[in-house]
């Protein structure tokens, strides 16, 4: 697109099916460099991609020519084709239906990417359940949501 200058910067959250723990430590690192690849292949630049054992950070520059969700979608779909080939988990490997988009200025990229880097470190802690930074998260983004759609979470 001739003419066209963006700089937005996308923090996507989602989570595995069920909130079960199947992202195991065997295949996690190969998992989040995939991700990465997967961005890459559709010109999306990656900054950070990490999460944990039932949850993933993706943070990227978006480009204007593709939609968030059409980015969450090749990410997610083609993730979790590659889980299921390689037979990382027992049985179908499935992402929950939804994400969460937030963006930051150029100028939050660095606390941003520290975060993501930092996720192992993060919920090792007890107290940092996903559902308590999930929640934080749409609280700190002011976001409106309806308690009934969002991800399914259980006591951790």
């Amino acid at each position: 697109m001739a003419n066209t200058y963006t700089q937005v910067n996308i923090h996507a959250v989602f989570a595995v099916k069920g909130r079960e723990n199947l992202i195991t430590e065997n295949f996690r690192s190969e998992l989040f460099q995939y991700i990465s690849g997967i961005l890459k292949n559709h010109g999306l630049f990656s900054l950070a991609v990490n999460g944990w054992k039932d949850h993933v950070h993706v943070f990227f520059e978006l480009k204007p020519e593709v939609s968030l969700s059409k980015a969450m979608e090749l990410v997610k779909t083609n993730s979790s084709k590659w889980i299921n080939e390689k037979k990382f988990t027992k049985g179908k490997f499935e992402w929950q239906r939804g994400y969460s988009g937030f963006s930051y200025s150029r100028s939050q990229r660095n606390k941003v990417i520290d975060y993501i880097v930092k996720q192992e470190e993060h919920h090792k802690k007890a107290q940092n359940s996903f559902k308590k930074e999930y929640l934080a998260l749409l609280d700190r983004f002011e976001i409106d949501y309806d308690p009934r759609y969002l991800f399914e979470f259980y006591d951790d």
